[in-house]
């Protein structure tokens, strides 16, 4: 009688080049949410012209340039300046006042992707006059981001988007204040920057930055399955100083997760959550 060779499924693909992908390059995506990441490697294959996993993973792996070109994919780099304005106006008009308190602060800015959220926190707190006593960490898995957070340079259609962002979030001059054009670009002031780290940093695999006062981590855990997401949250509880400020994104909350219990709802409806 002779033996059937099972086929691999999709699925047993994936779980595959996931592993070769940790083992090859360090990055972990092991833990992502099942659907969200078959949605980002079908356009990682259309990316890179393969029409099956297997063939993903051979060129991969024989191709770092093309690892990278894949994980542009994978980390799903999309943001925008005040995303969720009202989520900005509440750090303004009730986090803020807290944190005025303190002689000097640390804020952690968890998945900056591009770095649109890493300016429009340090808009916000120059405007507050906090600043400059503000050591901040802008941490994200993706060089190419990284690299072009640092760079601070956008398109000059994106920034017009952005302007009503920053007026619903309390804004209190005008956008165009902090930057500068240059044809269809615009940079962003440089002393916007001055006290911000770029880093990279995984909350698959690292450790945490000390004794922050507040840490955004918005519209990243959305794609982390339940035990990622409890790993990030063990981060945040252990950076975070006592009745400092954690901020999610719109669709996600602390709520039925292991550290629930050690967090209070600040703003409930902003997702902005107080240690205990």
């Amino acid at each position: 009688m002779v033996e059937r060779m099972s086929i691999p499924t999709f699925e047993t693909e994936v779980k595959d080049l996931l592993e070769s992908i940790h083992l090859e390059y360090g990055y972990d995506f092991r833990h992502y949410a099942p659907a969200s990441m078959k949605r980002t490697l079908l356009q990682g294959m259309d990316r890179l012209e393969c029409r099956t996993i297997p063939a993903l993973q051979e060129k991969i792996l024989r191709d770092s340039e093309s690892f990278i070109n894949l994980l542009q994919s994978l980390t799903i780099a999309v943001s925008e300046m005040f995303r969720d304005p009202s989520f900005f106006f509440s750090l303004r008009e009730n986090v803020v006042p807290l944190l005025k308190t303190y002689p000097s602060l640390k804020i952690w800015v968890a998945g900056c992707s591009t770095g649109e959220e890493v300016y429009s926190l340090a808009i916000l707190l120059q405007e507050e006059e906090l600043l400059d006593r503000t050591i901040l960490y802008a941490t994200d898995i993706n060089p190419r981001s990284l690299e072009k957070a640092k760079a601070g340079v956008y398109g000059l259609k994106e920034i017009q988007g952005y302007a009503q962002n920053y007026q619903l979030s309390g804004g209190k001059r005008s956008l165009t204040d902090y930057y500068t054009p240059d044809r269809d670009t615009v940079r962003f002031d440089r002393a916007l920057t001055n006290n911000v780290t770029f880093t990279d940093h995984s909350l698959v695999t690292d450790s945490v930055f000390s004794e922050t006062h507040l840490i955004s981590c918005r519209n990243v855990l959305i794609y982390f399955d339940r035990e990622l997401q409890n790993r990030a949250f063990s981060l945040f509880h252990e950076s975070l100083n006592r009745k400092c400020f954690l901020g999610l994104g719109s669709q996600e909350t602390i709520r039925l997760s292991k550290y629930e219990k050690y967090f209070d709802h600040f703003d409930k409806r902003e997702r902005i959550f107080q240690k205990k």
